[in-house]
């Protein structure tokens, strides 16, 4: 007869290591949405039309924010970042950043992890296309990327 007690401290910690992996996925689901939004940040201003470099930085962010919302993630809790200079030029390197903002649970006996937020974060660097038509000559001597 006896045992009847363990259950609900099982039951418990089933609950527990439950809640925990719906955090874990909840970070990896961040960490996928947000390399997806650099992505498609970083590929929106490399193709764009221009004629400047605030108008393809301006389609990077709508990219970006597109492939949030396409995440179904929350949209007030991530950040588009650049990296090095923002030139719309053959040969350009670009790199966007993507920084998102998952908060956590606190759980018995493990705590909260992060102070209860864990940032995760994409990046995803490009390269504008060499031999593409209309835009300025790259920096140097030849119009081949180096590097």
């Amino acid at each position: 007869m006896g045992g009847f007690e363990a259950l609900p401290f099982g039951f418990l910690v089933f609950v527990v290591g439950l809640s925990l992996l719906v955090s874990a996925w909840g970070v990896i689901d961040a960490k996928l949405a947000a390399s997806a939004a650099a992505r498609e940040a970083a590929r929106a201003f490399v193709e764009s039309a221009g004629p400047t470099d605030a108008d393809a930085l301006a389609e990077a962010r709508e990219a970006a924010a597109q492939a949030i919302e396409g995440h179904k993630a929350e949209p007030g809790s991530w950040e588009v970042h650049t990296e090095g200079p923002l030139l719309l030029r053959r040969c350009s390197p670009v790199t966007f950043v993507v920084t998102y903002d998952v908060p956590t649970l606190r759980l018995p006996w493990i705590g909260g992890f992060g102070g209860s937020v864990i940032t995760a974060t994409g990046r995803h660097r490009e390269v504008v296309d060499p031999y593409r038509q209309g835009l300025a000559d790259p920096v140097g001597p030849t119009p081949v990327c180096r590097g």
